[in-house]
Order: C-alpha cells, then sequence, then structure tokens
C-alpha cells in the first residue's frame, strides 16, 4: 500500500489500484476514519489519495484566490478523477457539504463508487435515494466498504 496525501504530486501510475478517500473531514470535526481505512488496506497493492492535509490551516480564506485553498480543491477534484475506485465516508456528526457535491459529481461513474452513510447523519434519506437511483454501492460501516472494494478486485 502507498498513501498518497494532498498537496503531494499526483504520480501516473498506471498498473496500481487507486483509491481515493472521499468524506466527512470538516475542519476536523469528523473522526480521522481515513487512517482507520488506511489500517486496514495496509497489506494491499492499493494506492490511497487521501485529502485530510496533514498542514491545513483553518484560517485559509476558501476562496477561487487562495492559492493554498485552491490547490486543495484541484488535488482532491484530480485525484477523484484518476481513482479506480471512491469510498465516502458521511460521519454523522459533520454536515459535509462538500462530501455531498462530490456524490454528485462522481456518482454516475458506474461501479466507481463505495458509500458509507450511517444512520444519524443529517441527510442520509437524500444519499440513500441518489445512491439507489444511480445504482451506488451504498453499506453500512467502513468494515464492510473494504470487504466490498476488496472483493471486486
Amino acid at each position: 500500500m502507498k498513501i498518497i496525501k494532498s498537496p503531494q504530486p499526483l504520480l501516473k501510475i498506471d498498473s496500481a489500484k487507486k483509491l481515493f478517500l472521499a468524506g466527512s473531514i470538516e475542519l476536523g470535526a469528523a473522526e480521522d476514519w481515513q487512517q482507520k481505512v488506511e489500517g486496514l488496506l495496509n497489506n494491499t497493492d492499493w494506492v490511497i489519495f487521501n485529502p485530510r492535509r496533514d498542514n491545513w490551516d483553518n484560517s485559509w480564506v476558501q476562496s477561487i484566490n487562495n492559492p493554498q485553498f485552491r490547490e486543495q480543491v484541484e488535488w482532491e477534484l484530480k485525484a477523484q478523477e484518476e481513482a479506480d475506485k471512491i469510498i465516502m465516508y458521511f460521519d454523522p456528526s459533520t454536515k459535509s457539504p462538500i462530501s455531498l457535491l462530490e456524490l454528485g459529481l462522481f456518482g454516475r461513474e458506474r461501479g466507481k463508487m463505495i458509500v458509507v452513510c450511517p444512520d444519524g447523519f443529517w441527510r442520509k434519506g437524500n444519499v440513500d435515494i441518489v445512491c439507489e437511483r444511480y445504482k451506488i454501492k451504498q453499506v453500512g460501516t467502513l468494515e464492510e466498504a473494504i470487504n466490498l472494494l476488496l472483493s471486486d478486485n
């Protein structure tokens, strides 16, 4: 397993399986679920794109004109485009508006996304309906998502 975190350059990796960890971060309000997924995939050959930036600064203005913010958003979009699979996790203690946006952007790519949306997420009904309508695989836990990911490949 190899982990590439934002803003590290995305390597051109043709033969490896690439996984993007989309979902709740919300300025640190969410649990560090990405670390849990990395641990579950430790003995695999997946390349993981992790957007949780070690040096994120909450004072950065979220503007197209802010170079650090723009770098982050563009890194995330490019990584999701290059990923073979996306695991998207909605932490019930967050609102996760960007994750909802990304569900809309990438959810229609058949077979690319696995969604984990536990009971208690404030827009679970919306997520459930989108997943059903667009045949997005949805499971109840991160462990189930990893099992599904590994069984699909």
